[in-house]
């Protein structure tokens, strides 16, 4: 932390124009510590745990729930999202097309998930 006081450290900045002390904004502490965000975080996560249970054996106990279908009657109004729609979205906005053909390589899973990690792919600008 060579150079920078403990206030900035802190989130601290003195705001010369208004002539007083505010918090930095998350968008700004994200600008500077250059760390994944905790949704980029949740989101590999996920497909990181997708590619892990593609590839189980049909027998198993994840792959079986992940494959039910409980037969439940949905709710009125907008649906919520599953925890497959979540998936499908995170996989399209990797992997493009033919992100789902990748998973059952895991070579090239590895290579897909860490390319998304590095260039912050899963990134969601703060408004």
């Amino acid at each position: 932390m060579k150079g920078k006081c403990i206030e900035e450290f802190l989130g601290l900045v003195y705001d010369k124009e208004k002539e007083n002390w505010r918090i930095l904004t998350n968008k700004e502490i994200y600008a500077c510590v250059k760390k994944p965000t905790i949704i980029e975080t949740i989101r590999l996560n996920r497909l990181h745990w997708f590619g892990n249970v593609e590839r189980m054996e049909e027998n198993r106990i994840p792959k079986r729930v992940l494959c039910m279908n409980f037969g439940t009657t949905r709710l009125r109004g907008r649906p919520r999202s599953r925890w497959q729609d979540e998936v499908r979205e995170d996989g399209r906005i990797v992997g493009r097309e033919g992100w789902q053909e990748k998973v059952h390589n895991r070579e090239e899973w590895k290579k897909l998930l860490r390319t998304a990690r590095n260039h912050r792919i899963l990134h969601m600008p703060m408004e």
